[in-house]
């Protein structure tokens, strides 16, 4: 049977994995916004193996919060990003050093 500390132990590895690309790619965009969707998709696995582990249903509302942000957070981050795209012709992150319009 999977217990919760399982559970706890892949939402760690799951965000540490994810803490580390976000210091060991600094070049890409799209990784860098893929690291922060996995840090949140992390969190919310810890949320919902408390909620269960406890009987307690806040921890999956919270769940949903966090998901809507993540939704809104990648949908404006892609916007962003074919903006700085269309402009720069680059999603270097070392090549938009400068905010000139």
């Amino acid at each position: 049977m999977i217990s919760l500390y399982h559970y706890l132990t892949l939402g760690a590895v799951l965000f540490s994995i994810a803490m580390a690309g976000f210091f060991l790619n600094r070049k890409n965009v799209i990784v860098l916004l893929m690291c922060v969707e996995m840090m949140l998709l992390a969190v919310n696995m810890n949320f919902v193996a408390f909620s269960r582990y406890l009987d307690d249903m806040a921890g999956q509302v919270f769940v949903f919060f966090i998901l809507t942000v993540a939704a809104a957070e990648a949908a404006i981050g892609l916007a962003i990003l074919v903006v700085l795209f269309r402009n720069r012709a680059s999603i270097n992150v070392e090549d938009m050093d400068s905010m000139k319009g």
